[in-house]
């Protein structure tokens, strides 16, 4: 599974991520900034990536479209603000901790929207 970061969230959970062996990297760093929505999210289905952001509603919407119109995407993941963007690391625990469970269960399917939340105490190892 790889992983695209939106530019609303802090480019660091992307170095942070890749040293807990995820392969993530953050539209900031391959000069997709400024972007609209529906063109981020054609560019990470392209790159088949998983799409995280903070902007929940509009990537449901899109979401929504994306399905009536037959046109795939990886899927969204949603950070909300429990997670604070000033505390990348535990952005980046609770991806590797999606990713963990997703591992178990098999690749998610096309359209997928989840969340991602802090991991249980004593879940994650370093």
């Amino acid at each position: 599974m790889k992983f695209l970061l939106d530019e609303d969230l802090n480019p660091d959970v992307a170095e942070i991520g890749r040293g807990f062996v995820l392969d993530v990297i953050s539209v900031h760093e391959i000069d997709r900034l400024g972007l609209d929505d529906r063109r981020q999210l054609k560019l990470a289905s392209r790159d088949e990536c998983i799409f995280l952001t903070r902007n929940r509603d509009d990537f449901i919407k899109l979401t929504v479209e994306f399905f009536r119109a037959g046109a795939q995407h990886s899927g969204v993941l949603i950070v909300p603000y429990s997670l604070p963007n000033h505390q990348p690391k535990r952005i980046a625990r609770a991806l590797r901790s999606w990713y963990e469970r997703q591992r178990q269960h098999g690749e998610p399917g096309p359209y997928i929207i989840d969340f991602l939340a802090d991991p249980p105490a004593g879940s994650q190892r370093e």
